[in-house]
């Protein structure tokens, strides 16, 4: 072989010798570093504080931070802004030990959230499937087993919310007079009087397959009327399900749960209006609302003259605010939203991840309505007429999106709310607090600091905490006064000094043009640790692109990707189709949930690689769970050209096998053609690179047999691939040892390395 020859070699190796330099040396150690990432980091936090939780009607609220060996619980007296220990957490910990059979520390509660109880003379709190009670007096301590209705019982009950059939006596409603007491005999409507032995029959038509709910009676305030849902029962659909190998015996554990699916028949519920004075009955006429996915239960005006509830049509095209005359039964449609698309229905919440966009505050008992919609295509608020349903005024305008609203005073006509996207050169999904009038006037910024601002308001209005902060910057805790903004305190203030010095970096934002070439499309990079520019480094990305929400972080967190002690860079990145931006950016997943913003992410991608030599997009992972296991299976099967390895997680690879409410939102009803087309079930045929499959047996949020049906289809395709089942193991399966396997799985695929031989080690039971 000649040298010129040598020397070819060498330069067409040298590319391929280059990317891997960075990643040459993995070891144990690193994949212990990689294990303990997350644990060091955050003991090294301190002074983060969680959301703070104000006590029912009072000026006090309590709050957890992070402080050396664990975490502290602190209580606030907003007008006097005096902090101190909300309990003796020694004792505590003691009490607990002492009654629970295991030690417990007192940096180290077993909970994050507790309620003050008998006037604050005690706390509540689960742990592990028992609620416990604490007297913070003498530190005593009792638990039980929660039980159904319970807040945090952990029971999954299925995801039918139909009411069952019941009938009895004790189960049901006083009127507000409390002279009746209704209840269900026979599947049918009865009053009867709760001094006396009187008693009303006010349905006859209700049966086994056509009954009355008591869980929907509403009561008009005069106690003259009374409104109940009569329910023909939808499709039943049972998930089945083998436990394997349950701690609790030797055999195999059967149990099944219901779950609707995209396209079953579901529940019809028919409102009916009963005068139990004069026995009359009045069913609602349905003209107005003949397709419910769900009806809202009856509420009525304070002043007796009707009652609402509200439509959403199945296929989310259509919601509105059903109005019904109390004395007639007569209903006509108040308020009417209508899409093309989807209308986001769920409620508007304060989760800056998570949120819907449908909002209703009633003024004056109906007189005004203040109402979220994206009708000019952003999430905006409108004063609608009371009476006659139509627009008076917006309230709040502009390219931007409101995103909670904190507090409505009706006598200043003002409304406390929470927006993203409105300061020009900032991050749109920062969230920042503003006032405005009802009339549209008067817009007051009121966390004017650059940053992500989560904001808690007292129940009256008077105080609210704000913490600020953004991925790179520690988080800021204050108490303000709302009636002029005035700060009455910083409460905390992070220290991130141990984290700095343990070599800890934040991840970098980095924006790029999406497909359209004119929205900024964000993200974040996660960097190796010891990262060395002059390397160039294997790209990963974590992925979940559910449409529900935008899941790049926007405030602190001592969180590192434990991939990036193994030599890789992992990014996230919100593409269209989340949640947060304009309307038209979230419709981008209407019936299209292959999408998954890919277009957005790979131009993101490559921008970033554009402009850093390290970040090398030669042989792209990707990994995710539930939707994000959807979409990192989808990017093998619809941009093999761009991504190459992924770990699917518990993915919910065909939407017609996944739960009804999640997917007919974003893929829409009736079932189409459009559900195959994103089916990787259906597409598996299509699998290039490297796959493995990820499963717990008793997931009981994606049905288990999605990844099974994807199993099938690539056996029969030929396709050659990996599955980790997991016995025992529910959504997100795995634990050590998954995250183990998936390290194992991009270590040796696009490292191209064996990882450690794990079965050397030295044998244990």
């Amino acid at each position: 072989m000649t040298q010129k020859m040598l020397v070819l070699i060498a330069l067409a190796l040298w590319p391929m010798l280059a990317a891997n330099r960075a990643a040459a040396e993995v070891t144990r150690a690193d994949y212990a570093r990689a294990a303990e990432l997350y644990q060091k980091n955050r003991g090294l936090a301190l002074n983060i504080p969680d959301p703070p939780i104000w006590l029912g009607d009072s000026d006090n609220f309590v709050y957890r931070k992070t402080v050396e060996g664990g975490h502290d619980f602190i209580l606030v007296d907003a007008a006097t802004q005096v902090k101190k220990p909300a309990f003796d957490q020694v004792r505590l910990a003691a009490a607990l030990t002492k009654e629970g059979g295991k030690e417990y520390k007192a940096k180290e509660l077993p909970f994050t959230r507790f309620r003050f109880v008998d006037k604050q003379s005690a706390i509540e709190f689960v742990v592990d499937e028992m609620r416990w009670h604490c007297d913070v007096k003498s530190y005593v301590c009792s638990s039980h087993s929660l039980h159904e209705g319970d807040d945090e019982d952990g029971s999954d009950g299925g995801y039918d919310e139909t009411p069952k059939a019941a009938n009895s006596e004790k189960r049901g409603e006083d009127s507000p007079d409390g002279r009746w007491f209704a209840c269900i005999q026979n599947y049918n409507v009865v009053v009867r009087a709760k001094s006396g032995s009187e008693r009303i029959v006010l349905s006859t038509d209700g049966s086994e397959g056509n009954y009355y709910s008591a869980d929907s009676f509403s009561w008009s305030p005069d106690s003259k009327h009374l409104v109940a849902y009569r329910i023909r029962p939808g499709y039943r659909r049972l998930v089945h399900y083998i436990e394997s190998s349950p701690a609790s015996q030797l055999q195999p554990i059967y149990s099944s749960m219901v779950y609707p699916k995209a396209g079953d028949v579901l529940a019809l519920q028919q409102p009916v209006l009963f005068n139990v004075e004069t026995k009359q009955q009045f069913n609602i006429s349905n003209e107005l609302f003949p397709n419910p996915f769900d009806l809202s239960r009856a509420v009525w005006w304070k002043d007796g003259r009707g009652f609402t509830f509200e439509y959403n049509q199945r296929g989310h095209q259509a919601y509105r605010v059903i109005e019904v005359d109390g004395t007639n039964g007569h209903a006509r449609s108040l308020i009417s939203e209508e899409s093309s698309t989807f209308i986001d229905y769920r409620p508007l919440v304060m989760n800056q991840t998570d949120t819907g966009k449908k909002y209703r505050y009633d003024v004056a008992d109906g007189k005004e309505i203040i109402w979220m919609s994206e009708r000019d295509g952003w999430a905006h608020l409108y004063l609608l007429n009371g009476r006659t349903g139509d627009v008076e005024n917006q309230i709040t305008k502009g390219k931007w999106v409101v995103r909670a609203v904190n507090y409505v005073d009706e006598q200043k006509r003002q409304i406390w709310f929470e927006a993203s996207g409105m300061n020009a050169g900032e991050d749109p999904y920062f969230v920042h607090g503003y006032r405005i009038n009802f009339d549209g006037t008067g817009l007051t910024p009121l966390t004017e600091s650059p940053g992500n601002h989560h904001l808690e308001y007292s129940k009256d209005g008077k105080y609210y905490v704000d913490i600020c902060s953004t991925i790179n910057d520690p988080p800021v805790m204050s108490l303000y006064r709302t009636a002029d903004n005035k700060q009455l305190a910083v409460l905390e203030r992070a220290d991130i000094s141990k984290l700095v010095a343990s070599g800890w970096h934040a991840p970098e934002v980095f924006t790029a043009k999406g497909r359209d070439g004119k929205t900024d499309i964000w993200g974040v990079i996660y960097k190796p640790v010891n990262f060395d520019p002059t390397k160039k480094y294997p790209v990963i990305e974590d992925i979940y692109a559910g449409p529900q929400g935008s899941f790049v972080p926007k405030s602190f967190t001592s969180r590192s990707e434990p991939l990036t002690a193994l030599g890789f860079v992992v990014v996230q990145i919100d593409g269209m189709g989340t949640n947060n931006r304009s309307k038209a950016f979230h419709d981008v997943a209407w019936k299209n949930l292959k999408d998954a913003g890919f277009p957005d992410r790979i131009l993101w991608h490559k921008a970033a690689a554009a402009k850093y030599p390290w970040y090398d997009i030669s042989n792209v992972g990707i990994f995710g769970t539930s939707a994000g296991g959807q979409s990192a299976m989808g990017a093998l099967l619809f941009h093999p050209e761009f991504y190459k390895v992924a770990v699917a997680n518990s993915g919910s690879h065909d939407n017609r096998m996944d739960k009804i409410w999640w997917n007919e939102q974003w893929m829409g009803w009736p079932v189409g053609p459009q559900y195959s087309e994103s089916s990787n079930v259906d597409n598996a045929y299509r699998l290039q690179g490297k796959l493995m499959l990820v499963v717990g047996e008793m997931d009981k949020n994606v049905d288990p047999s999605s990844t099974f049906q994807v199993v099938d289809r690539l056996i029969k395709a030929n396709k050659t691939f990996d599955l980790f089942y997991v016995p025992g193991g529910g959504h997100g399966a795995g634990g050590a040892y998954g995250q183990r396997k998936l390290e194992d799985f991009f270590v040796h695929n696009i490292l191209h390395q064996e990882p450690p031989d794990w079965n050397a080690d030295a044998a244990t039971r």
